[in-house]
């Protein structure tokens, strides 16, 4: 693909106009190597006047216990254990009077594991990209303070959390986790968030250090990123969480980092810790530990579980001069000193019952303000209940909520779903019926091949319902030897298990038969019944296995692939409409990798003719044209453990919202997703689309409230929308996932929108976007600069009170360096009543305004004059106005 610096006409035409008014906008800046900016303290509670980190008495404390402890004890407490109630745990030293570190998952809310404890629930919280669309620290300082304290009252003293992983690739299973493709914002949220926690006696842990973007050969990919990219866009979250959030804790990475892995890489010392001055402690992930010398060298303070390198072999470490006892003396007081300040010793954690309906109903208003109105022509929305009598909502999880899988998969206290929430808000007069439309999502979903066959064409063998599915048969062998341990009828042939079906990770629609954990290991299984073909014509099926996997039609093999490679085999078949063909599909997962993670692989998926359209659909179809509205609530499935295999839609969704937008031209659609979703292949055929991301507990109640127009969408995209997987900044298997293990981040500085405009891509929907249904108007641009502040005029200009989330960046820097066409610089969010108008003040970020120069090993202000935008996204800017760097 030819790239090209990307400048388009309305921008150029607004920067004209700004040089020749250059002397009223002219921005001064002093500086050449900017100092770290002093971090704004946060709300403290009265116990808590300074930072922890600035506590003297602490240190001493910390200092005296040190003393006290033996070289068995000092390494027992940089050693984590297994524990049933907490998947991440260090024992207590009673002799000491240190208590436990008791660790609990994040970031989506309080993952507990003990089962006496308030039945394993917890507040399940909009996830973390969710949050960051509201470009509000307040609110997230808000999450922070809400999981703190459901952490201390479910007796656990450690959050795991904020992530400030960046948004590398729109791909990537963990998005939902981690804030947003822009390392400032994502350190801003970062440190609102562990603000919030640590005003508790909890510990916030800021993670994963470093260059971790994906799920693919997470244990052992290998990220080769330069030293400016790594600076600028991977560590600079790091840098602003801990200069305005002062983590206690922090977690190493999984993946090697430019051939070193991540929890041995000097990166941890010299960058973390003497660069970012973190004077807190480094923990390594859950069997992210490689090494015991070089890691413990390096800078890791505490081994969690599933390595076993720290413990004996530690101690004999020490003993043999390998490591030296300074280095155990500086990881203790590392973990001591935080326990200290943040007041672990001296109030022990506690249960207590939670407020659970109060804190859902943050939960909720958290939602709200974090939803994006993508699309919204014709002013299809805010809905009006007293103009309707009727309503069709579709979608299979339509009656339930979708959140992220893996460790921040929380158990809620109790759930609204998008049906329930739109019944209870029109009430009796209107009619709400549903239709599930699609094939339920489990986690095969994030496997090749878009379209599931679908469970409305399938009759199992022996019997069953017609469009039911097929029957099942599950062995704990490879070999299909014996009586089979599982009997069921499956909706359609799709599994992904091993880590993605591990007690309490796994995601999927309620819709689907959970999967016994007997299976996630060794499995073989044979699917059997008969498919009808909807219309006469040609199609193709697709087999994707991990391991040996064979497709009979009419007991004639379509596809047999082999047992020693993961391997998508195709057959392309001309079918007759109408006509029953028996269907049989065996598989064994004969290809095993080094961890348990890398279990059970294998999908049928479908292509088909246009008018090929399955009875589920066709019923939703139905429906709507039956409707005076059709809300179309689809959703995809992201996991730590795997990225996705495309950004289309997955299990026959975007055929869905075809068929109901031909019946009904009042079509919303709904998008309950962990990301980017492409959607230029249906979009054009509905007015209206919300993208509400994986909104928490009480995610039915924030949609509906936004419908029909209770809340005024304010949310604005943390991630670019790109048009599909192939027009990204990085578009090739070298960069992503990567080629024999590693993923050369050869775009450098140019992730996200800086990627897009660098080279000239287009795009779905910009980073920033996000509607409203009231408008605002931008003017009056000034800036100040001794105090480095831009300042502009933003008026509500529309019928609705609503909040606008207004961005400043900066273009590029005047130096050899190529620096970003843009990259944002700050923002304010600004609610307004109508035909009320503001003046906004935003002050700059300083490392916006400077480059990592790999020379000088440092950051650097360029002087001269750097073009300033002002406006609703990076691709919607207002005002123009020129800083002059001096």
């Amino acid at each position: 693909m030819q790239r090209r610096r990307a400048s388009g006409s309305s921008t150029r035409r607004l920067l004209r106009r700004a040089l020749t008014t250059a002397a009223c906008v002219t921005l001064t800046v002093t500086v050449a190597v900017p100092a770290p900016v002093a971090a704004q303290r946060a709300p403290q509670t009265p116990a808590q006047q300074q930072w922890w980190d600035e506590d003297p008495v602490a240190a001493q404390r910390a200092r005296d216990l040190l003393a006290r402890m033996t070289l068995e004890e000092k390494v027992d407490m940089m050693t984590g254990e297994l524990n049933n109630y907490y998947g991440f745990f260090n024992a207590a030293i009673p002799r000491l009077g240190i208590p436990a570190l008791t660790m609990a998952d994040g970031p989506t809310g309080v993952r507990i594991a003990n089962p006496n404890v308030n039945g394993q629930r917890a507040t399940q919280f909009p996830a973390a990209d969710a949050r960051a669309a509201t470009f509000s620290t307040d609110i997230e300082q808000q999450v922070g303070n809400l999981q703190g304290d459901e952490a201390f009252n479910t007796g656990h003293n450690v959050m795991l959390a904020p992530s400030v992983d960046i948004a590398r690739h729109p791909q990537a299973g963990r998005l939902a986790e981690a804030y947003t493709e822009d390392p400032l914002l994502s350190g801003a949220m970062g440190a609102a968030y562990i603000r919030g926690v640590q005003g508790h006696p909890v510990m916030a842990t800021i993670k994963h250090f470093n260059a971790y973007n994906q799920e693919t050969n997470r244990f052992t990919g290998n990220a080769q990123v330069a030293e400016r990219a790594l600076q600028e866009i991977y560590t600079r979250p790091y840098d602003v969480g801990i200069r305005q959030g002062r983590p206690g804790a922090a977690m190493c990475a999984f993946n090697r980092v430019n051939g070193v892995f991540a929890c041995e890489n000097e990166i941890m010392q010299v960058i973390l810790k003497e660069q970012l001055r973190f004077a807190g402690w480094i923990m390594s992930d859950y069997g992210a530990t490689p090494s015991t010398v070089r890691a413990a060298n390096a800078g890791l303070d505490q081994e969690q579980p599933g390595g076993a390198q720290f413990g004996t072999r530690l101690l004999e470490a020490v003993r043999a001069g390998q490591v030296s006892e300074a280095r155990i003396n500086d990881a203790v007081l590392r973990i001591l000193r935080p326990m200290f300040a943040l007041g672990l010793f001296d109030r022990p954690v506690q249960v207590n019952p939670l407020p659970e309906r109060e804190h859902g109903q943050q939960s909720r208003q958290i939602a709200e303000q974090g939803m994006v109105l993508l699309k919204n022509s014709r002013a299809t929305l805010p809905l009006s209940a007293n103009r309707l009598r009727s309503i069709a909502v579709l979608g299979a999880d339509a009656d339930t909520i979708v959140a992220p899988g893996g460790s921040p998969l929380v158990r809620p206290t109790y759930q609204v779903s998008p049906l329930q929430a739109i019944r209870d808000r029109v009430g009796a007069g209107v009619r709400v019926e549903h239709v599930g439309g699609n094939d339920p999502v489990n986690a095969s979903a994030i496997l090749p091949g878009v379209d599931v066959l679908p469970q409305s064409l399938l009759t199992p063998a022996g019997g069953g319902a017609p469009g039911t599915g097929l029957r099942a048969e599950y062995w704990s062998n490879l070999t299909f030897a014996g009586a089979p341990g599982l009997v069921r009828t499956d909706p359609y042939v799709g599994q992904a298990l091993g880590f993605f079906n591990f007690g309490g990770f796994n995601a999927q629609s309620p819709h689907m038969p959970m999967t016994p954990g007997e299976f996630n290991t060794t499995l073989s299984a044979r699917w059997a019944g008969t498919v009808s073909a909807p219309v006469t014509g040609r199609y193709t099926l697709t087999l994707h296995s991990r391991g040996f996997g064979r497709v009979f039609l009419d007991d004639r093999l379509i596809i047999d692939n082999p047992s020693t490679t993961i391997t998508t085999g195709t057959a392309t078949l001309d079918l007759v409409g109408g006509r029953s063909y028996n269907l049989r599909v065996e598989y064994a997962n004969t290809v095993t990798g080094p961890r348990v993670e890398l279990g059970p692989e294998v999908k049928l998926s479908w292509t088909h003719p246009d008018n090929a359209v399955p009875p589920q659909i066709t019923a939703a179809a139905d429906l709507a044209r039956r409707s005076d509205v059709a809300v179309v609530v689809v959703r995809d499935y992201g996991t730590e453990g795997g990225d996705r295999s495309f950004l289309d839609l997955p299990h026959n969704q975007t055929q869905l919202i075809r068929e109901v937008a031909a019946a009904n031209p009042r079509t919303i659609v709904v998008l309950t997703a962990s990301g980017p979703i492409q959607t230029n292949t249906w979009q054009q055929r509905v007015p209206s689309i919300l993208q509400a991301w994986y909104g928490g507990q009480e995610q039915g109640n924030a949609i509906a409230r936004i419908l029909f127009g209770d809340v005024n969408p304010s949310g604005k995209l943390p991630i670019t929308f790109p048009v599909d997987e192939e027009t990204t900044p990085i578009n090739t298997p070298e960069g992503f996932p990567g080629v024999n293990e590693n993923a050369v981040y050869s775009e450098g500085v140019f992730v996200g929108y800086r990627g897009y405009d660098q080279f000239s891509l287009p795009v779905q929907y910009p980073f920033g976007h996000g509607l409203s249904y009231t408008s605002f108007a931008y003017s009056g641009l000034r800036a100040d600069g001794r105090n480095r502040t831009v300042s502009f005029n933003l008026r509500n200009t529309g019928p609705y009170a609503g909040a606008e989330a207004a961005q400043v960046y900066v273009g590029r820097l005047p130096t050899r360096v190529v620096t970003p066409p843009k990259q944002l610089a700050g923002w304010a969010r600004v609610s307004l009543r109508p035909g009320q108008q503001q003046r906004v003040t935003v002050t700059l970020d300083n490392q916006s305004l400077s480059y990592w120069d790999e020379g000088r090993d440092q950051w650097v202000t360029p002087h001269g004059p750097v073009p300033i935008y002002v406006g609703t996204s990076s691709r919607d800017i207002r005002q123009i106005g020129l800083a002059l760097i001096r």
